[in-house]
């Protein structure tokens, strides 16, 4: 797996992940992904349902609006 590659954000925002990334994660064009901050930092992983604050992945708990989900612990929080 590639590691420690340097990309720059450009001036709306965006940065690019290294094919060589994409590739040993099978990110494909059009795949979403789910972007987290974590401490400070930021950590991206293949979206499925999770709570977009914490990351739970615990169908039985999540409430969707607008195509994404949150966690009814996050929610009340959020409220």
């Amino acid at each position: 797996m590639v590691k420690g590659i340097i990309r720059h954000v450009d001036d709306l925002g965006r940065v690019v992940i290294p094919k060589e990334m994409r590739r040993d994660l099978r990110i494909k064009e059009g795949d979403a992904l789910n972007i987290l901050v974590e401490g400070n930092g930021i950590r991206m992983r293949r979206a499925e349902k999770s709570c977009i604050s914490c990351g739970t992945e615990s169908e039985d708990h999540l409430r969707e609006h607008d195509g994404m989900y949150m966690c009814g612990e996050c929610l009340k929080n959020f409220t």
